[in-house]
């Protein structure tokens, strides 16, 4: 992995990206989808080294959401095998990069196994400062703010924490990013427009970047396209253009 650069003030601090399109362009080719998934790992290798190359801080990518589990069994077990080859081969060149890997979602749906080594991959990177990359695995936006709630009223029930203690800042640190900014850049492959139950609360003010490109083609190249169309943004965040200009 090339050394990595100085982070530009209009490059995002936070990318969130939903990797649309692998069974597509399987079909495309009169492919299996499983082998259009394995075709999209490649991907996921060359936004990381991109992100890490540019100075990003942190990478989220939905990997495997609550609602993927409604797809059909092989295709689901084949997600699964092609995930703990990828953890497997790829943790080694994340440790020696300097990038800590975390997992988020409801990890309690996988199998312990798959469990197990999920832990050993966080412990292995636990240490690790130049990127965090974030895999969302079971993960559901929906599910993430309710698992938020209930750990605050949990703590309001015992006395812990005050009603009047509760803001938005509280909640937001018990979501599964809660140790993470919030995505500056959102990036959907694939085509559709939509956010897919994905980081709801995250992304109340992220910049969302849809392009056409099938995930297995996404490349340093797309991802240079995704944070131009970032750097033109002018980030309001409710003022007034002049307001953020300074006039």
């Amino acid at each position: 992995m090339a050394p990595p650069q100085s982070r530009a003030a209009d490059t995002p601090r936070h990318v969130a990206v939903i990797m649309d399109g692998n069974g597509r362009w399987a079909a495309r080719r009169a492919m299996p989808r499983h082998l259009g998934h394995r075709a999209g790992a490649k991907s996921v290798r060359a936004i990381v080294e991109g992100c890490a190359r540019r100075g990003i801080e942190a990478l989220t990518l939905f990997a495997f959401s609550s609602e993927n589990w409604g797809r059909p069994a092989e295709e689901v077990e084949r997600l699964m095998e092609l995930f703990v080859e990828a953890m497997d081969r790829e943790v080694d060149e994340l440790d020696r990069n300097h990038i800590r890997l975390r997992f988020i979602g409801d990890l309690g749906t996988l199998k312990p196994q798959i469990l197990e080594r999920i832990r050993l991959a966080e412990l292995r990177t636990s240490g690790n400062a130049r990127m965090s990359l974030y895999v969302a695995l079971s993960y559901g936006g929906r599910w993430d703010i309710v698992q938020a709630a209930r750990k605050l009223a949990a703590r309001t029930a015992s006395g812990e924490t005050p009603v009047s203690a509760i803001d938005e800042a509280a909640f937001a640190a018990e979501l599964a990013l809660g140790d993470a900014p919030d995505p500056d850049l959102f990036i959907r492959t694939g085509g559709e427009q939509r956010i897919s139950n994905f980081l709801l609360w995250n992304l109340a003010y992220t910049e969302l970047y849809f392009c056409d490109c099938l995930w297995p083609d996404f490349d340093d190249a797309e991802l240079e396209r995704a944070l131009r169309h970032f750097a033109q943004r002018q980030r309001r965040f409710g003022l007034t253009g002049e307001q953020v200009a300074g006039v």
